[in-house]
């Protein structure tokens, strides 16, 4: 059987040289080599993505919070910007969301726990759900913090979010310095104290500097 990917041997006289068919294979060896490893390059920068197309939570760690404002479930308003200076995590749910139902209950525990020494706030964020289903699961769960409602597709879009639920933690400068995926009130808690003293003694150092 023909190997269509050879090329026909030129017509002419034999080569005198005896090494000639043998220089030849390797030739033919390489080249093919050569040209798998170029195909197998091509498809990879075709396919391959930037780490932001994959996970664009990542470029806002480490920068400014993007704007949370609008509407709240009981008819106020809320904006983050009048709430810096204190630790905010940013929350996106749905009720309709199984892992934020199991979520919910230690959103709570860690919001009512820090209502009693200040200093830490809970905002809800709606993502793609009914104003009246999000109140029942509200006033299921006890939960009294605010909760943005109404086109807030701009927001879960500004901080990367595709699916809930999706929490951040912003600290009292506004910077977002996390983000979790089922979140538990231990592991907020851990994170804002990481922080907290991280901050404390970077202050202490400097102060101390001449």
């Amino acid at each position: 059987m023909t190997d269509l990917m050879e090329p026909t041997s030129p017509s002419g006289p034999p080569s005198d040289d005896p090494d000639a068919p043998r220089r030849s294979h390797v030739a033919r060896n390489a080249a093919l080599a050569v040209g798998v490893v170029l195909i197998a390059l091509v498809a990879l920068l075709a396919t391959a993505k930037t780490n932001d197309e994959r996970q664009p939570e990542a470029r806002i760690l480490g920068q400014a919070v993007p704007v949370v404002q609008g509407t709240t479930l009981d008819g106020g308003t809320y904006d983050i910007d009048q709430h810096l200076g204190k630790w905010v995590v940013v929350n996106f749910f749905a009720s309709w969301c199984t892992p934020c139902r199991v979520e919910q209950p230690e959103l709570v525990k860690f919001d009512q726990e820090h209502q009693k020494t200040g200093g830490v706030e809970i905002v809800s964020v709606v993502f793609q759900d009914k104003e009246a289903d999000v109140k029942a699961f509200f006033d299921q769960s006890g939960a009294t913090w605010p909760v943005l409602v109404g086109d807030t597709s701009s927001t879960a879009l500004n901080f990367g979010v595709t699916a809930v639920p999706e929490s951040y933690i912003v600290s009292p400068d506004g910077q977002v310095v996390a983000k979790f995926e089922n979140v538990t009130a231990a592991e907020l808690d851990s994170v804002i104290a990481q922080y907290a003293t991280a901050a404390a003694s970077a202050s202490s150092s400097t102060t101390a500097a001449p």
